[in-house]
């Protein structure tokens, strides 16, 4: 079934494979997408993987993650987007646009010396406390969302993914951990679900109602169970995947974990299948109670687990990353029967800030 095409939002995709966004450190340093990552995207659709999301993308220069990072916070980006949405689109391969606001998880710099957030929660990890979102803010990062999907689809993308997961500033916003909000943009599910909403009502204005509008999000901060902190988790995931599906977010990808919860969000040693697709059981439930695909992303490695989580309703496409920095040809590999497991060993050497790639010796 893996090989099976499929689609959201009027787009047709030729399978079920999903390159996960992940951070290349590719870009010039104000965001300028270049040709590494042309010639990155590029190998990966000669290569037939069914949908590419390109690493995180700021919608303004206050939320900056990293070094490297692309950007989309002006119009000057759209032409060179478009020429790599050219390249990818030589082959029958479609890429989306995965956009993001660093929000608690802002880098710091002299040009940008505060990180804000839904509410003034120290980030832990970092030992940084983020300044509260004033609503002019707030009304302003909605704004910087809606345009940054304005120019994915003027730059050809297929598709725009919002990154609503790993503790980003969206992340921020859903999760009760991270916002304590008495305003409309606080409190109840509803409420902390509302900014997404209204970044989607306005971004409809200008690409209409038929272009492509994804979102990942976490289901769980990933916290131990029995934590004592009041955060994400089952069922109330459930309820904002089906504000997300009202609200037209045409295909959600599953994922989970921020950085405080520790090991949640790069899981490594993933050597046997029971090990593999550890957000399974959370994007089950959101399947079914939603009718837009579920794609799911969280250390996928094999083929028969690909093959299962399709088959067995847990999924309707397969989103993985790190396997296919280490073989980008994996999924020809998979479709010609040289293969049924990746190489990978989730080692997560490839965090590369030269640009990422495969770094363990295999050798050894």
């Amino acid at each position: 079934m893996v090989f099976n095409s499929t689609g959201f939002g009027g787009l047709e995709v030729p399978n079920r494979f999903v390159r996960s966004a992940t951070h290349e450190w590719m870009a010039e340093p104000d965001g300028t997408p270049t040709e590494r990552l042309g010639d990155l995207y590029e190998e990966l659709a000669k290569n037939e993987v069914g949908l590419i999301i390109t690493g995180y993308s700021y919608v303004n220069p206050k939320g900056k993650s990293d070094h490297l990072q692309q950007g989309i916070y002006d119009d000057k980006f759209i032409e060179p987007y478009r020429k790599i949405t050219s390249r990818v689109h030589k082959y029958p391969s479609k890429i989306a646009l995965q956009i993001v606001h660093g929000g608690r998880q802002t880098m710091i710099t002299t040009e940008n010396p505060y990180a804000f957030a839904p509410s003034a929660v120290t980030e832990a990890t970092r030992g940084m406390t983020p300044e509260e979102m004033t609503e002019e803010e707030v009304l302003e990062t909605i704004e910087d969302f809606a345009q940054a999907v304005r120019r994915a689809k003027e730059a050809g993308f297929d598709a725009v993914q919002l990154h609503c997961a790993h503790g980003f500033l969206l992340s921020n916003f859903i999760s009760p951990y991270t916002n304590r909000r008495k305003d409309r943009w606080g409190g109840s599910t509803e409420k902390r679900t509302q900014v997404i909403v209204d970044i989607i009502k306005r971004a409809r204005e200008m690409v209409g109602e038929d272009y492509p509008i994804t979102a990942k999000m976490n289901a769980t901060d990933g916290f131990p169970k029995g934590s004592k902190k009041k955060s994400l988790d089952a069922p109330e995931c459930v309820e904002i995947a089906k504000i997300l599906a009202d609200n037209s977010v045409c295909a959600i990808e599953v994922s989970g974990g921020i950085a405080e919860a520790g090991e949640e969000l790069f899981w490594t040693n993933i050597n046997s299948a029971d090990k593999e697709a550890y957000y399974k059981e959370y994007s089950k439930m959101i399947k079914e109670a939603v009718d837009i695909p579920i794609i799911l992303v969280g250390g996928i490695r094999s083929r028969p687990v690909m093959e299962m989580l399709i088959e067995e309703g847990y999924a309707d496409l397969v989103s993985i990353c790190r396997p296919l920095i280490c073989e980008t040809d994996l999924v020809m590999k998979f479709k010609n029967g040289e293969s049924e497991v990746a190489k990978c060993v989730s080692c997560n050497l490839c965090s590369d800030k030269t640009g990422i790639k495969c770094n363990y010796d295999f050798d050894e």
